[in-house]
């Protein structure tokens, strides 16, 4: 089961009340600055831009991180006004970094906002180290995202603690105040207790409560979107796992292998949990990545770059060749993965059963680096030829034009791996700073990898 399959089955839950809109402080670019003469460097600045948004004006105001979702049509779950989300904050300090290095922002200013949002870390409900998946922004106390989901949330975590060590490489060597700020990340990174997550088994547990202990149950293994926590979980300096920890549940003591034919002649090597034969959500391919680069990323099990481009790919072939005749999907209309749809919220995945004729944005944006041509293409219609799919935060959601559905929502798990995949397309930059922590080198050479960013 992926993070996002038990999401699916609690997200019925999320669609009453309303609350106030984030605040807006400063003046972007609108649907209206596009235009078809952009080039394409022109077009990804656009884009960057826009969806930066969300975790800068967008941002809960006392904390300074990402809400969890922003609905412009103000149809709110209840109390959901100071909502903040550790994950996809995790991947809004990676935005925030873009934002910096990019001029969306002063460096003054982000060194403020990331002060703001150290104090809030520092000082919020942790759980053997671990944050919960969601808080209370006013307060940092936990909000359940379930009746035993109550606790420590080690995937959410480890997104969590992505974004720090990025922002961590990147005031290391900076004035005075930004190396203090860089020391604060290193303690909070640190202090999670990976070890203990494995509640003395051999894989890593998703959820610890104080009051609930391990009643959730939720051993991860396998295919999904959690590398990322197994690699940090070794690299630890304070709290690390054995490679056996890595074997036995990320691999699953080799069955993790799965080569076979999948759709249009791509071949996958993993076995991915939810939809084996064409990949899971392309998020998959996403959050594990938005630091850790898999360009030429291999253990003894799996070619991770390859995974990810082939699985892209199948992505973008399965919605090409359409074998629902959904309305609206072609070679530059694609992109499927877990979103917002039209009864909530659904796992969409390349197969007939979990096709639901919704595309999601951020599959294909957030896949620019392993289907360039294709991802640009898919901007650029949708810029050009769906002008009520963009708003105050970059593309809406989802969208299916064989239900005549789109609602102006946002989720900040979707908004979160765009700006941070563009510009590793554009520069590397968010790559470059998570494999040259010498923690994460350590870390990856200790679990077997070999890639040619590890020295």
């Amino acid at each position: 089961m992926s993070r996002k399959t038990k999401i699916l089955a609690l997200w019925a839950l999320a669609f009453l009340g309303a609350c106030t809109k984030p605040n807006q402080n400063r003046e972007f670019e609108t649907s209206k600055g596009y235009n078809v003469d952009m080039t394409d460097e022109q077009m990804l600045d656009f884009v960057q831009k826009q969806t930066f948004q969300y975790f800068w004006d967008g941002a809960e105001p006392n904390s300074g991180l990402a809400r969890e979702r922003y609905h412009a049509d103000n149809i709110y779950p209840q109390n959901d006004a100071s909502t903040v989300t550790s994950g996809g904050s995790g991947f809004g300090l990676m935005t925030l970094l873009v934002g910096i290095e990019r001029g969306y922002i002063s460096r003054e200013e982000g060194v403020a906002r990331f002060e703001k949002i150290l104090n809030f870390l520092e000082t919020a409900d942790r759980f053997h180290g671990a944050w919960p998946h969601w808080w209370y922004g006013e307060t940092g106390k936990v909000k359940p995202f379930s009746k035993n989901d109550d606790g420590g949330d080690l995937v959410e975590t480890s997104f969590m603690a992505q974004g720090l060590l990025c922002a961590r490489e990147y005031f290391k060597e900076g004035s005075d105040e930004e190396q203090k700020l860089a020391a604060r990340m290193d303690k909070l990174w640190r202090e999670i207790e990976f070890n203990w997550y494995t509640n003395e088994g051999e894989s890593l547990f998703w959820h610890w409560s104080p009051d609930k202990g391990w009643a959730m149950n939720f051993q991860v293994h396998g295919y999904n979107e959690c590398l990322i926590m197994y690699v940090l979980a070794a690299a630890s300096p304070t709290y690390s796992i054995d490679k056996s920890v890595y074997d036995a549940g990320w691999a699953e003591h080799g069955r993790i292998m799965d080569v076979h034919e999948a759709f249009n002649g791509m071949t996958l090597q993993a076995r991915h949990q939810s939809n084996p034969q064409n990949g899971g959500p392309l998020f998959w391919a996403h959050y594990s990545f938005l630091g850790l680069n898999p360009t030429g990323l291999k253990d003894e099990y799996v070619d991770y770059g390859t995974e990810c481009v082939n699985q892209a790919k199948i992505n973008h072939d399965w919605c090409t060749k359409n074998p629902h005749a959904y309305k609206g999907y072609s070679s530059s209309s694609w992109g499927l993965t877990s979103s917002y749809s039209m009864k909530g919220y659904a796992g969409h995945a390349p197969s007939m059963e979990r096709d639901l004729g919704v595309i999601a944005p951020t599959a294909a944006v957030s896949s620019i680096v392993y289907t360039p041509e294709e991802s640009l293409a898919a901007m650029r219609n949708w810029l050009a030829n769906k002008p009520a799919l963009w708003g105050k935060y970059g593309f809406y959601d989802a969208f299916s034009e064989s239900a005549d559905w789109m609602l102006p929502r946002y989720l900040a798990i979707d908004q979160g791996p765009m700006v941070p995949m563009i510009e590793n397309y554009r520069s590397g930059m968010l790559w470059k700073l998570f494999m040259q922590a010498p923690e994460v080198q350590k870390g990856l050479k200790k679990l077997g990898f070999t890639s040619p960013y590890i020295e």
